[in-house]
């Protein structure tokens, strides 16, 4: 097996997916634990994940160096590169930072000074392009080690010492925007001469899993139309049948067709859904919130404060209610602070914006999952394409593409900006390679000329992103003709607004949305 040492990086575990994509068993494990994990396991390879600190912060993720002479092959990533330099005595300092994408400069293969190759860089190109993310810059190698690339802001982003067969790199192999990432992988694994195994999601196991944790008890589902709490619905559902209760709560803060959309999905599923209407309440308890995290949180709360009421109602209807069930993937828990070393980027209303004592335990059969996996069970599950490619939407919905005070007037106009972009997509062809679309009512102002006459509105913020797995993504690169007919629309038809602007902002080091 290879083992995956997990320094807080928010694509760690990815890593460990695309090992077990190509068929390696892999074994996720924290700095402190690694070396009597190692000595334990005698695994194949090891792979150092990046992560958010520098190698100088005080308290920051550190690994025994006795790791270094076991003579078992290493690729170490983004900090993980950083480290291994430092304990190895390269020289790293803050440098010249690097998010997103940039182009790696592959020469051809250096020898060791032992004359010894590795073949890491099989399959690439001479010009490719990586997607980084990160703050310190190595500004020279330990000894032994040859440069194999650079970019323009890090002369040392790809290296190696093929006598301890150890490859360094500053981008990260893992994400989908690396071009060759996936071969980088590929040739690690080659080298490392672990055995395949044939490894897929186990639908049956997941059945299983929910049986045994829910016994006889009743579960309440909370679903949003979304493709993770349909195919989380569908799982629990095939698992459980009549001890589940999904409910679906319209607080004002969602598209305005996702009810029907909601009721079509259960209808499919042979599941009664219930319906609560409670959108005056959440405007209520918005009232005044402008803070993204305290937003998120509220919203959090108020959906457990339903689902709680809800459960109240069954209990004296004398069902044994214990579990709530969310479709939370893994994108959700590492941006909450999902690991011990990850950074906490915002408090997903289902992870991070919980309330700490709730009367229902969580019941989560996506957690471990990413996005594109989640569409792969669900198709194995059976579910119509209409369900599993419905275009994301966030849980806290309409409540975080409104920056500060979230009002019925704004809630309307953003509600009309987002559909009229949907349409116009629609009308060019390209919603369905599009991730996600929508606007975002900015809170800022800006003077504009209508009708000969000066008006002072709010600017409308358009995103469109294309991805697959949520950790990396990158802007929609949209006709101009289709901006204008947005930008125009917008202008025209939402009242109050004074101009349209495109987000070109990758991720990173943008998240998806704006809160």
């Amino acid at each position: 097996m290879v083992v995956v040492i997990d320094f807080g990086s928010q694509t760690a575990n990815l890593i460990e997916r695309r090992i077990r994509e190509l068929h390696i068993p892999a074994k996720f494990v924290t700095p402190e634990d690694a070396l009597s994990v190692i000595e334990k396991e005698k695994p194949h390879g090891i792979i150092f994940s990046g992560g958010p600190s520098s190698v100088y912060d005080p308290g920051s993720p550190d690994i025994d160096p006795k790791i270094f002479t076991l003579g078992i092959p290493i690729l170490a990533i983004c900090y993980g590169f950083q480290l291994l330099a430092k304990h190895l005595g390269g020289d790293v300092v803050s440098g010249r930072k690097e998010y997103g994408p940039s182009i790696l400069e592959i020469g051809n293969l250096p020898a060791s000074p032992r004359g010894e190759k590795l073949d890491i860089t099989r399959g690439f190109p001479r010009r490719s392009t990586v997607w980084m993310s990160h703050g310190d810059e190595i500004k020279a190698l330990p000894k032994g080690f040859s440069r194999l690339g650079a970019t323009e802001g890090s002369p040392f982003a790809f290296a190696q010492d093929a006598k301890r067969k150890i490859i360094g790199v500053l981008f990260h192999p893992e994400v989908e925007h690396t071009e060759y990432g996936i071969s980088l992988l590929k040739n690690f694994i080659t080298l490392c001469e672990v055995p395949a195994v044939e490894q897929s999601i186990d639908i049956d196991k997941l059945i299983a899993d929910i049986k045994k944790t829910v016994g006889k008890a009743v579960v309440i589902g909370a679903v949003s139309g979304g493709v993770d709490s349909t195919v989380a619905a569908a799982l629990t559902a095939k698992a459980i049948g009549s001890q589940f209760t999904p409910i679906y709560v319209e607080n004002g803060l969602m598209r305005p067709d996702t009810k029907d959309h909601v009721r079509k999905i259960f209808k499919q599923l042979n599941v009664p859904v219930d319906i609560v209407e409670c959108e005056d309440e959440m405007l209520e308890r918005l009232k005044g919130v402008e803070d993204p995290e305290e937003k998120r949180k509220v919203i959090g709360a108020f959906y457990i404060e339903i689902f709680e009421r809800e459960m109240e109602k069954l209990l004296e209807a004398g069902k044994d209610i214990q579990y709530l069930m969310q479709g939370t993937i893994y994108s959700d828990v590492i941006e909450s602070k999902g690991t011990k070393h990850a950074d906490k980027i915002k408090s997903h209303h289902n992870v991070g914006g919980l309330p700490e004592h709730m009367k229902l335990k969580l019941l989560e059969p996506l957690r471990t999952f990413y996005k594109d996996e989640v569409r792969v069970l669900g198709k194995k599950l059976g579910l119509s394409d209409e369900f599993i490619w419905r275009q994301v939407f966030p849980g806290p919905g309409y409540g975080v593409r409104v920056r500060g005070k979230v009002t019925k007037e704004r809630l309307e106009k953003v509600k009309q900006a987002d559909a009229i972009i949907l349409e116009e997509l629609e009308k060019a062809n390209l919603l369905a390679n599009t991730y996600m679309s929508f606007a975002i009512m900015s809170g800022a102002s800006s003077t504009a000329v209508k009708g000969d006459g000066r008006f002072f509105g709010e600017v409308v913020a358009v995103r469109v992103v294309e991805s697959r797995d949520v950790m990396t993504a990158k802007w929609s690169h949209l006709p101009y003709d289709v901006l204008q007919s947005i930008a125009t629309r917008i202008v025209n038809e939402v009242p109050k607004v004074s101009r349209v602007v495109y987000d070109i902002t990758t991720k990173p080091p943008a998240t998806m949305e704006w809160e």
